[in-house]
């Protein structure tokens, strides 16, 4: 799920880059369905958050605590630097004092995608609260998806409408209050992950369905305000409206799918291969995709939408973006910078050269231990429990 997922946040850039203005009824009604990367990112770091620590107790908040600033926190300050100064050629601060404030901002708010890192780290603090209330309710879990359901429609309607405070609404993307569903519900499915998997994988065609038609009926709602008829339901390609919240979880179940789907025994070694790599990267490709987006931008990339349909060139523009990122991924997961920049523990040249050489021998190891994933975010996917299978 985690390279599905960063492709959808790849597309969500490279639209409000390079779609050209006069697409933008175009470019909204895209952009409506593919905020839900950001709404998956939450789903899919909670839940594997959750399936790791599953068994978190008081004694244990200290070390939780520590490794979460080693994968969240590091990264997210070193690459806040990182945009600062890639932007510094093309900023023109008056002042030293202004170039600094302008840093701070970064830092504060996040930079573009980094604002998810935000909400990340706030959740953690609340996460020890939400395992102990999980465990105690955990024959009313029905239940408190519910009540989820019913806050996150309601957080939604407060924002689309601005019924809540001004610096609440302006600030939402950055709230962990803003996504209860998604962070409750990763929660949620971790406790009961295999009655999940074997329910979605049993409703395969029913659950691809419904998530077309919600995103019909979210279409709807957008171009029925595009056309003046009514905002009421919702208008623009605002994330936070009620129109959008079926489709979300739609979506977040047909990338679960997905990856079920590219996981499978009988896939090929290339197949299987890329796959992984793609997960191992993933993060990576996160913190560092703006890189060249901005480079492509500078080289004027934006020009050839005069020439190639604007959804053409965005699609390129992915799969160049995701392959550069792979590549400096890769490269800065073999470097002592690992930690801070790609929040993956380093990996020797060495041990590198020896896998791509013997696959097999990977292969093998991944048969015969259960993978664990930490989180969507920092160190590697998967990491091998000390009982085997």
């Amino acid at each position: 799920m985690r390279p599905v997922k960063q492709a959808g946040v790849i597309s969500t850039h490279s639209v409000l880059y390079f779609a050209p203005a006069a697409a933008s009824t175009g470019s909204g009604a895209a952009l409506l369905l593919l905020h839900v990367s950001r709404e998956g990112f939450f789903f899919i770091s909670a839940c594997m958050l959750t399936y790791a620590y599953a068994d978190l107790r008081r004694t244990g908040l200290r070390r939780f605590y520590w490794r979460r600033f080693l994968s969240v926190g590091i990264p997210y300050l070193c690459w806040s630097v990182i945009y600062f100064l890639y932007g510094l050629p093309t900023s023109h601060y008056g002042s030293v004092t202004a170039a600094f404030m302008s840093l701070a901002n970064i830092v504060a708010a996040g930079y573009f995608q980094l604002y998810f890192l935000l909400v990340i780290m706030q959740f953690y603090l609340v996460f020890p609260l939400v395992l102990m209330l999980l465990r105690r309710t955990r024959g009313h879990h029905g239940l408190v998806i519910a009540v989820a359901v019913l806050a996150q429609i309601a957080i939604a309607i407060g924002m689309h409408w601005r019924l809540f405070p001004r610096e609440m609404v302006r600030f939402g993307q950055q709230d962990v209050i803003s996504y209860p569903l998604y962070l409750i519900g990763g929660c949620v499915v971790a406790f009961h992950l295999d009655q999940v998997h074997a329910w979605v994988r049993a409703h395969a065609r029913l659950i691809v369905a419904m998530t077309v038609a919600a995103a019909l009926a979210a279409e709807g709602v957008y171009f029925l305000a595009a056309h003046g008829v009514t905002t009421i339901l919702g208008s623009g390609s605002d994330p936070f409206q009620p129109s959008v919240i079926a489709f979300n979880v739609g979506a977040v179940t047909c990338g679960y799918l997905a990856g079920v789907a590219l996981v499978q025994p009988r896939r090929s070694r290339q197949a299987k291969a890329v796959v992984r790599s793609g997960s191992e990267n993933a993060y990576g490709i996160y913190l560092s995709h703006m890189l060249f987006i901005i480079m492509l931008t500078r080289l004027g990339w934006a020009k050839l939408s005069s020439v190639i349909p604007w959804p053409v060139l965005c699609l390129v523009t992915v799969a160049i973006v995701f392959a550069l990122g792979v590549a400096l991924t890769s490269f800065l997961a073999r470097t002592p910078l690992a930690v801070p920049l790609t929040g993956r523990t380093q990996m020797p040249w060495r041990l590198q050269r020896f896998l791509t050489a013997h696959p097999a021998v990977l292969e093998s190891a991944a048969d015969h231990v259960e993978p664990v994933a930490t989180s969507d975010v920092g160190y590697p996917s998967t990491v091998p429990r000390a009982r085997c299978v």
